[in-house]
């Protein structure tokens, strides 16, 4: 398979979250057949809640802010070994799946991959929920502002109708 390009979103809210996201890139660079050619500046943002932290009361002021960035890898993985490749480092590094959005030590998504439309039962790429997240959309800018995604909008286009409310750049 030839080689393209993989976007990973990074982030950690728990065990120290700037250390976590760290060693992630760390990990990466050591993945078979995959070259890191780099890594967005990381930045501070507030939790997201799934509707079931929700409904059991917790609010986002509770959880501690999390520390998120965007790799770009070269790689010749196919896009489900990529996928698993990522779960193992999250599992090394400690994370556990019990409620979705919850508090994690790491978490790293397959945001795209390529200029593919993946749409399986263990996995959605461009990620579903690329577009609604700036921690996700203003480390993917710092990385290829010019990013047109698979079938879909440009990324300055969804920049445009984001903003930056509880993001900040922690460094650059």
């Amino acid at each position: 398979m030839p080689a393209l390009d993989a976007y990973i979103g990074l982030g950690s809210n728990l065990d120290n979250p700037l250390l976590q996201v760290e060693t992630a890139v760390k990990a990466l660079q050591q993945l078979p057949a995959t070259d890191l050619i780099a890594v967005s500046p990381w930045y501070q943002s507030q939790a997201v809640l799934s509707e079931e932290l929700i409904e059991a009361g917790h609010s986002a002021e509770e959880h501690p802010d999390y520390i998120n960035g965007v790799a770009r890898l070269r790689t010749s993985l196919d896009a489900h070994v990529l996928l698993d490749q990522l779960q193992a480092i999250e599992l090394t590094q400690g994370r556990e799946r019990n409620i979705r959005w919850d508090a994690r030590t790491l978490d790293l998504d397959l945001l795209l991959y390529g200029d593919q439309n993946i749409n399986s039962a263990r996995l959605q790429v461009p990620h579903p929920y690329l577009a609604e997240r700036n921690f996700v959309l203003y480390p993917l800018a710092d990385l290829k502002a010019d990013l047109v995604l698979p079938m879909g909008p440009s990324l300055a286009s969804l920049l445009a109708r984001s903003n930056r409310d509880g993001l900040n750049q922690l460094s650059s």
